[in-house]
């Protein structure tokens, strides 16, 4: 895996060097915790530490991004945000 994004109140972030599982089990854990500090990736290029507070109620996404992502064949027609799908 390239790295984890992750989206938190409006912005992007990422973690990199993690496991998705991993990360997401540190997520869960910090929840049933009732808050825990999440350290990522703020900016692109240059590294630059950020830490967000997750608390239940606030918004997370955890995005998953390969390496490489699998050329599309062209006689796929992308469903309404989703997959493609075989017509």
């Amino acid at each position: 895996m390239k790295r984890i994004d992750i989206y938190y109140g409006g912005e992007h972030y990422s973690v990199g060097g993690r496991r998705l599982e991993d990360l997401r089990q540190e997520v869960e854990a910090g929840l049933a915790a009732g808050s825990h500090w999440l350290e990522v990736n703020d900016g692109e290029g240059m590294m630059r530490i950020a830490h967000l507070l997750v608390t239940p109620g606030v918004p997370l996404a955890i995005v998953p991004i390969p390496d490489e992502s699998p050329p599309l064949v062209p006689e796929e027609i992308w469903s309404e945000g989703g997959p493609p799908v075989a017509p």
